[in-house]
């Protein structure tokens, strides 16, 4: 028995995967969990910016026509975001709140409508010891998160992803820019480097 059609979830996965990225944002669809929804698709990003890697994530979209209890909705979105920072941000007791802020300010943001929110926002500081005493002090911050966006058309998802990749960049510690507007690249070809 094959799977119920779902025209929104097609319209949901077209708006996505044809939308323009940040050039700092390297996309890709990747395999989506198979057992969560009847349908699910998935994308992967790292955050670059020259040759430094300043961040990842993913996000999966699930939608089941019949609903789901746990979601309060037909949609489900599903998101980690991942980035080094610095050591002492990484202790700072306000990181939990901070972080957990950016997802749903970039949320509101774009006038993303959504419910049933949830997610951690974690902190890992690492320092090596014995052989590998010479590397350096590492700390990361992550976050995972979940929200049912409220979808009338599969369009509306589109202020979703644009608040996911909101969220990658400030993670990574990248400004936010209004739309239309590029970044530029501070390693690119004739900028002088200050000494």
């Amino acid at each position: 028995m094959g799977r119920p059609e779902s025209g929104l979830f097609d319209e949901a996965v077209n708006a996505l995967l044809s939308l323009p990225w940040r050039p700092e944002l390297a996309v890709e669809e990747i395999p989506a969990p198979q057992r969560i929804a009847p349908y699910a698709v998935a994308i992967a990003a790292d955050v670059e910016v020259g040759d430094d890697e300043l961040g990842n994530g993913r996000l999966v979209l699930l939608h089941d026509p019949d609903g789901n209890p746990a979601w309060d909705g037909t949609f489900r979105c599903v998101t980690f975001a991942r980035s080094v920072v610095d050591p002492e941000m990484a202790i700072d007791p306000l990181l939990g709140e901070v972080g957990w802020s950016w997802l749903t300010d970039a949320l509101q943001a774009r006038d993303a409508a959504y419910t049933a929110p949830s997610g951690t926002v974690t902190a890992v500081s690492s320092k090596s010891f014995g052989s590998m005493e010479g590397d350096p002090d590492k700390a990361e911050v992550e976050i995972r998160a979940s929200w049912t966006p409220l979808l009338a058309t599969g369009a509306g998802i589109v202020p979703h992803v644009l608040a996911w990749q909101d969220l990658l960049c400030m993670v990574a510690g990248l400004p936010l820019l209004p739309d239309g507007v590029v970044a530029l690249d501070p390693h690119r070809p004739g900028r002088r480097r200050r000494r």
